[in-house]
């Protein structure tokens, strides 16, 4: 957090197969071994299962939230859009007893400090416990400047969404009641809103000559793009009901995804002079949902626990044409009914087994039953072996199959393309600990025998149900050379294959729309004393080749560094992004898109200097 607050990169550098960010609004490109994951806040899913804007992962500030947790694959108790994997930040908790509260203020700039490129920050959260009660408020708001490249220029904007020169803000609410020692009851809500300022126009590029998108101060046409998410969330939680840990949840969202308007000729419309204007569309989403989970342990004298549940969520979604109020994507109505049932059991000391079911049952012919099952062997004191198998459920984007309908009477329900996506994930590993040393061995399989592969075909996106097939491989270690000095490692590697001619074999390299590059990644943190701590991280992505030469990507290295020193009163935080000032095209911009609109340079040097204080 003290070198960046993108949500994309903080992923990046925490998760060693998720793809490099955009550094745009807009995570379309970032992946997760291969596949979209499923975002989630405090349990919510925050993804649009029928038409994906793909805002997922900018529905909440970064200050709001205490921890992300990461779930590989699939699982039993989480089910729709987790395809690939499950990230979910789980929101600030009450700090104990009495009064706490938390000030934070960031000023962020080029290296050049450019007046343009300056950006703050302003954070303060209130928290306690009282009695039976305990609560959280929280409020942020960011300002953020243009961004400049390694070569001293403003980055292109890109239309359907930016971070870069916007304007956003949080506010999170959260009470929760203790009614006795094993119950408790909690409300929370949460509103995120991120904007455009829009005053800045992109410069087109030419990707045939290198030439980047860049943007100049103008008026663009329109409304700004934006997000605003409104969260809430009703649970309550029981101990020992009955022997049981009953869980139980209510929650509702209401979604809207601007995309500002393209100069490309998108959606003409004459106003009332007769001028030709150019249109711009809206995602609508709106979420009401249920989760009820019962868990029991001690079963089998002290080797079995069991977790069985109901899912319930109903998607509405369109997708409108802002100033005319056309329709783009029709209304759409999703129902989905799931039940799960997970059990972990020690077979030995050394083996533990787990397995689990969840059937999918959703309108438009969903009809599913999803296995998952797992083993872990401790094969003595250092070395652990472990293998899994999941089943993951997704819809496909529904709304763009149904926005690129072209011949009239077709039945929406025979429509292929509709057909969920299932995928079949597999993975083995090992873990080894030598007290101060750490090594993670692992290697994954991602297929599904009706996928979507995202293509941009005559001038849009176009969602191609194929037959994909990915795997890779992570090496993860750990070396703390003594209690005050850490290295960290990481080397990932993936690769996939798609059916695109329909044989039933994979033909055809996925790009970096999929698939991110092999990527090796060091980190140091260091602790000086009691005061001053550093942390140093060095990022390579290798260069990537596949079928389609227009899309290889070069490689490039980054280095990020930090440092935190403790004052007599709260803490300062210096980071560098970009330390050594690299001028690079994003690996989106290379490897997934052949566009001059959308030929992007990543951000050069930035500076973030912070203070924050916990009184």
């Amino acid at each position: 957090m003290a070198i960046t607050q993108d949500p994309g990169q903080v992923l990046s550098n925490l998760i060693p197969s998720y793809s490099p960010s955009r550094q745009k609004l807009s995570n379309a490109g970032e992946t997760f071994r291969g596949r979209k994951p499923l975002f989630l806040v405090d349990g919510v899913p925050q993804s649009n299962p029928l038409r994906d804007s793909s805002r997922d992962s900018y529905t909440i500030d970064l200050s709001m939230v205490e921890r992300i947790e990461v779930i590989h694959g699939a699982s039993a108790e989480h089910g729709l859009g987790a395809t690939g994997g499950i990230i979910n930040y789980v929101t600030k908790q009450p700090d104990g007893a009495g009064v706490h509260q938390h000030a934070g203020v960031s000023l962020t700039s080029d290296d050049d400090f450019e007046s343009e490129g300056f950006g703050h920050k302003l954070d303060y959260r209130l928290s306690g416990q009282t009695g039976d009660w305990d609560y959280v408020l929280a409020a942020s708001r960011q300002e953020r400047g243009v961004f400049y490249d390694g070569n001293d220029e403003i980055v292109g904007i890109a239309y359907p969404g930016e971070i870069q020169n916007s304007t956003s803000y949080d506010l999170l609410a959260k009470a929760g009641y203790w009614i006795d020692d094993d119950q408790n009851v909690e409300i929370s809500v949460n509103r995120f809103d991120l904007e455009s300022d829009g005053d800045y126009v992109p410069v087109l590029g030419d990707r045939d000559a290198g030439i980047p998108t860049t943007a100049r101060k103008g008026d663009p046409d329109g409304e700004p793009g934006y997000n605003e998410v409104t969260t809430a969330r009703l649970s309550y939680s029981h101990d020992d009901w009955l022997g049981n840990e009953l869980d139980a949840q209510l929650y509702g969202q209401r979604f809207r995804a601007q995309f500002a308007t393209t100069p490309y000729g998108s959606f003409p419309y004459q106003d009332s002079a007769g001028n030709t204007l150019y249109d711009q569309t809206r995602n609508e989403s709106d979420k009401l949902g249920a989760k009820f989970t019962l868990s029991r342990d001690g079963l089998l004298n002290d080797r079995l626990t069991l977790t069985t549940g109901l899912d319930l969520l109903q998607d509405d979604t369109r997708q409108m044409l802002v100033h005319t109020g056309r329709t783009y994507v029709p209304e759409t109505r999703f129902r989905n009914v799931a039940t799960f049932l997970q059990g972990d059991i020690a077979a030995t000391d050394a083996l533990t087994l787990h397995a689990g079911v969840r059937h999918e049952q959703a309108e438009l012919d969903v009809d599913e039953t999803l296995f998952n099952a797992g083993i872990v062997y401790q094969a003595n004191d250092w070395a652990q072996l472990y293998a899994n198998y999941s089943e993951g459920f997704g819809m496909p984007d529904v709304g763009r199959v149904l926005r690129g309908i072209s011949s009239p009477g077709q039945d929406v329900d025979s429509l292929l393309q509709l057909q969920p996506i299932v995928t079949d994930n597999r993975e083995i590993g090992a873990r080894f600990d030598w007290k101060r040393y750490g090594l993670e061995l692992s290697y994954y399989e991602s297929n599904s025998d009706y996928g979507e592969r995202l293509a941009f075909e005559n001038g849009t996106w176009v969602g191609n149900r194929e037959k994909t097939e990915i795997q890779g491989f992570e090496v993860t270690g750990e070396a703390r050379l003594n209690d005050a000095h850490r290295i960290r490692l990481s080397y990932t590697q993936a690769e996939g294959e798609s059916d695109t001619d329909g044989d039933g074999s994979v033909d055809t390299e996925l790009t970096g729309m999929n698939i991110a590059p092999d990527t090796l990644k060091l980190a140091w943190s260091a602790a000086w004393g009691e005061k001053l701590s550093s942390h140093l991280q060095y990022s390579h992505y290798f260069e990537r080749s596949v079928d389609d030469p227009e899309l290889e990507f070069d490689g490039h290295g980054l280095v990020d560094a930090s440092l935190t020193y403790r004052l007599p009163l709260g803490r300062m935080s210096f980071g560098i992004e970009n330390l050594t000032d690299e001028d690079y095209f994003t690996y989106y911009s290379q490897a997934a898109r052949n566009s001059d609109e959308y030929y992007f340079k990543g951000r050069g040097r930035t500076l973030t200097l912070g203070y924050q204080l916990d009184f």
